[in-house]
């Protein structure tokens, strides 16, 4: 059974459901703006930066087997874009809904959740824990599935150019002249006898040559 830890009050992501009473029907909303936690996202990718402001908007509902908690997260992320690498912003907004089961049985005596039945499905619930829950985890699984897995600056960003690594939005008109390499070694012994014809339009003659007019003296 996924028996939460000691709750803390004080945490700004626990919550009260006291004021509800356990009376199926009860309904409480919420507004409250938090401090983002540490690792607020998609780690590496994108995601809201530690203690950011996340605004949240709740519904409690009481009913038979616990508490339904609704709600939706409003937050700025930040990120890079995966084509050009550039820095980047986007509005988040995470809905989410989740049962807080009650562990034991409510004031009439009936069994509202019986831990044991379904190993499995114990495993996935989450409970309440003297009337108080935890929203970071249901929080932190919604803004992941919020958040783009590759979050790029403008829809059509073109990158960066494969050759140098220029930005491409900066110069649409950037490009490299392909050579083929089949003709490299050719460009070069071209290069070589354009040397060679400089040299004797200049007046220079071949080494080969001047040592033979010293060996004829």
């Amino acid at each position: 059974m996924a028996l939460n830890a000691r709750l803390d009050h004080r945490n700004p992501l626990v919550f009260d459901t006291h004021e509800l009473g356990r009376r199926p029907g009860a309904l409480q909303r919420l507004s409250r703006t938090v401090d983002a936690p540490k690792d607020f996202g998609i780690k590496g990718v994108v995601g809201v930066p530690q203690g950011a402001p996340v605004e949240l908007e709740l519904r409690l509902e009481s009913v038979l087997e616990g508490v339904l908690v609704t709600g939706t997260a409003r937050a700025r992320a930040e990120g890079e874009c995966v084509r050009c690498l550039e820095p980047l912003e986007l509005e988040l907004e995470a809905d989410f809904q989740e049962m807080f089961s009650y562990p034991d049985a409510d004031d009439r005596g009936r069994v509202i959740a019986e831990p044991g039945d379904d190993a499995e499905d114990d495993e996935d619930r989450l409970f309440l824990e003297d009337g108080l829950f935890d929203l970071e985890p249901v929080l932190r699984d919604a803004v992941v599935l919020a958040l783009p897995m590759q979050p790029v600056c403008q829809e059509d960003c073109p990158g960066l150019c494969a050759e140098c690594g220029a930005r491409l939005a900066d110069d649409p008109d950037h490009h490299h002249d392909a050579v083929d390499i089949r003709w490299a070694a050719l460009q070069g012994l071209a290069d070589t006898m354009s040397d060679g014809e400089k040299d004797e339009m200049s007046g220079g003659a071949p080494q080969s040559a001047r040592a033979d007019e010293k060996q004829e003296k």
